[in-house]
């Protein structure tokens, strides 16, 4: 590389890259528009686990599909995207300043605020695909046809379900979206192909279900000549998952595959850049960090 590309910064980063961290680090944003969604999140995290939908959700497949989706994906998302990290007493009040890297000086940092500064200080990729990983395996594991039997018999299960399903989705989300004090450690590509395989995962499970023309969950009586029969429950079903994924995960998908390129990144910026973050993890360590005949501290 001889130069750097069209709409990026000298630091490296594109300018919409930079604007996007700086709203995160400072924790600006529409205050109503986040409340709003935290309150929306709460609403429907409610909703899924309690009458009227809990009950259906034990009785017919596409309610419990739709219990699913929420926990999932639908709670997960909109948690991230409020941001409700202040609202909840785990960051600190800016003091107006900025430090030489651009992240606001706080009064007291709190539990959120030192999260943020460990990811900022971490960015490997590696530790952001341990949520995908995670995140695969708890979808995959609530959409065999043991677990949701056990749901359709247990309903107290589906606090298990909540806790299990929201947490990583949550972590994942953080990878995928600015989320102040938190921003996303993974590059626009990566987020890219993180939120198509998140995506795919659930396509993949309920096209199985829908694909059946027998009960894949033996744990739902369909009576014959009723109005729903096996296939369209799980028609149903399967449509309620594609649906739901496809309003998640498209918008990330496509918003940062845009800003990607308008901003004119290729592989050899985000080289230089990783190379260049690297080489400053590496030269620029706290004081105090390293043991006897290491290097010195100070």
């Amino acid at each position: 590389m001889t130069g750097r590309a069209a709409g990026e910064r000298p630091d490296g980063r594109s300018h919409d890259d930079s604007e996007d961290q700086s709203r995160a680090r400072t924790g600006e944003g529409p205050g109503g528009a986040r409340l709003s969604l935290a309150a929306l999140a709460v609403a429907l995290f409610v909703a899924a686990l309690v009458p009227p939908l809990s009950s259906a959700a034990r009785r017919v497949e596409a309610v419990e599909a739709l219990q699913f989706a929420l926990l999932a994906i639908g709670v997960p998302a909109l948690v991230a995207l409020a941001a409700p990290w202040r609202l909840l007493g785990l960051t600190g009040r800016s003091t107006g300043a900025a430090d030489a890297e651009g992240h606001a000086v706080l009064e007291r940092p709190k539990m959120a605020d030192r999260v943020a500064a460990t990811r900022r200080r971490h960015p490997e990729s590696a530790r952001s695909l341990v949520y995908l990983v995670l995140e695969t395996a708890v979808v995959v594991a609530w959409r065999i046809p043991a677990d949701v039997d056990a749901l359709a018999r247990h309903g107290w299960l589906s606090l298990v379900e909540a806790v299990t399903l929201v947490g990583p989705g949550i972590g994942l989300w953080l990878e995928l979206v600015e989320s102040p004090p938190f921003t996303p450690r993974l590059a626009r590509p990566e987020r890219i192909a993180v939120a198509a395989v998140a995506m795919w995962t659930i396509w993949v499970t309920a096209y199985l279900v829908g694909l059946s023309h027998a009960s894949v969950y033996r744990a739902y009586v369909h009576v014959p000549g009723s109005d729903l029969s096996v296939s369209a429950d799980q028609a149903i079903a399967t449509g309620v998952l594609w649906f739901t994924s496809l309003c998640a995960f498209v918008p990330v998908i496509f918003s940062n595959l845009m800003i990607w390129l308008r901003s004119d990144e290729d592989l050899d910026d985000a080289l230089h850049r990783l190379v260049r973050d690297e080489r400053r993890r590496t030269t620029e360590w706290p004081a105090g960090e390293w043991s006897d005949g290491g290097r010195p501290s100070g």
